[in-house]
C-alpha cells in the first residue's frame, strides 16, 4: 500500500541523519506532500486515503529524528534551526516533481512553521502550487513570563541540549489515543502521550523562526490556514479536550496567518482538535471539505480534471 524511501542526509551535530519519504500513489500528475509536527510522525492513513480518493498522489515526510527516521544515537526532535529540515524537504520535492505537474504541501503544527519558512525560501522557483497549514505553530501558547524567558535564550545556553523543566502534559495524547477512549491507534514509542522533551536549542530555534514569520514572509503561492475555533488550556484531561485545541491558541494562529504571504485564507473549524484531521468524524469531514474547496479554487482553478 505504501512505498518507503529512505533519504540519506549529511551528518549533523549528532552524527548520521536520514529522513523517510512515504508514498501512496494512484498514478496522478497531482501530488500532496504532508509534513508532521513535533512529537509526531505520519500515521494518518485516512488523510492519505482522502487525497488518493480525490485522484491525488500522497506523500508524507518523516523528518530527521522523528518516526521512521529516528536513529538510536539521536535525541528525538532535536534541531539547531528549522532550516535543518530544508534539505529533506528539498529532496522530497525533487523526487515528487519528477513525475508530477502540481504539488501542494500540507503541513501540521511545527511542520507548518517549517513549511512556511521553506516556501518563503523557494519562492519564485515554481516548486509548489499551494500550501495547506493545519494548526501551524506560529506563536508560543504560554504565559507571558515563559514567552519572555524563551525570547532571551541566547548565546551558549541557546545552543545547548539542556532539557527545559516545563513539566509534562498528557491531555492531548489522552484525548486522541484508543488506550484512553480516543479514536486513534498509533505507536506510543514514536508519539508518546507526554510528548518529547523540550531542549533549549530547540526552543531558541522555534522562537527565531516565529519572529522571522512575524516580521512577514512573502510566500508566493495561495495559502490555506486551518485552526480550531477554540483553544483550551487545562492541566488534566476533561471531555472538552476532544473539541478544542489544547496545544496552541487558535487566536494566535489566525492573527499571524496573514504574515505568511499576500494570498492567505484562514478558516476556523468548530470543535476541532489540534491536529484537525484527528477531530471527531463530522469535524474532520468539514476539514476535508474546506481543503477540497480551497484546492479546487486556488490550486486547480476549479477544474477537477485539471492535471
Amino acid at each position: 500500500m505504501y512505498e518507503i524511501t529512505v533519504l540519506p542526509m549529511p551528518p549533523d551535530f549528532e552524527g548520521e541523519v536520514v529522513a523517510t519519504l512515504v508514498a501512496r500513489t494512484v498514478g496522478s500528475r497531482r501530488a500532496v506532500l504532508y509534513i508532521h509536527g513535533f512529537t509526531d510522525y505520519f500515521f494518518q492513513d485516512h488523510l492519505a486515503e482522502h487525497y488518493t480518493g480525490q485522484g491525488i498522489d500522497f506523500y508524507a515526510l518523516d523528518l530527521r529524528k522523528y518516526g521512521r527516521s529516528l536513529l538510536p544515537h539521536q535525541t528525538r526532535g532535536l534541531m539547531r534551526s528549522v532550516t535543518d529540515y530544508f534539505p529533506e524537504i528539498d529532496e522530497a520535492v525533487r523526487i515528487i516533481r519528477r513525475d508530477h505537474d502540481r504539488l501542494t504541501v500540507n503541513a501540521h503544527s511545527t511542520g507548518g512553521l517549517v513549511a512556511a519558512l521553506w516556501a518563503d525560501r523557494v519562492r519564485g522557483r515554481g516548486l509548489i502550487d499551494g500550501l495547506v497549514l493545519n494548526s501551524p505553530f506560529l506563536d508560543l501558547n504560554v504565559p507571558a513570563p515563559l514567552r519572555l524567558a524563551a525570547d532571551v535564550l541566547k548565546g551558549p545556553f541557546a545552543r545547548s541540549a539542556w532539557t527545559l523543566p516545563l513539566g509534562v502534559s498528557t491531555v492531548y495524547g489522552h484525548s486522541l489515543h484508543r488506550e484512553h477512549g480516543g479514536e486513534w491507534d498509533y505507536d506510543l514509542r514514536l508519539k508518546p502521550h507526554g510528548g518529547f522533551a523540550v531542549h533549549a536549542m530547540w526552543l531558541a530555534a522555534i522562537r527565531r523562526a516565529q519572529r522571522r514569520l512575524h516580521r512577514g514572509l512573502a510566500v508566493d503561492v495561495p495559502v490555506l490556514v486551518l485552526a480550531s475555533s477554540r483553544g483550551l488550556r487545562v492541566r488534566d484531561f476533561v471531555p472538552e479536550a476532544r473539541k478544542a485545541d489544547v496545544v496552541l491558541d487558535p487566536r494566535q494562529i489566525a492573527r499571524w496567518s496573514t504574515s505568511i504571504g499576500p494570498h492567505v485564507t484562514c478558516v476556523r473549524i468548530p470543535d476541532g482538535v489540534h491536529d484537525l484531521v484527528l477531530s471527531a468524524e463530522p469535524v474532520r469531514k468539514q476539514v476535508f471539505a474546506e481543503i477540497d474547496r480551497w484546492m479546487a479554487a486556488y490550486v486547480y482553478q476549479g477544474n477537477e480534471n485539471n492535471p
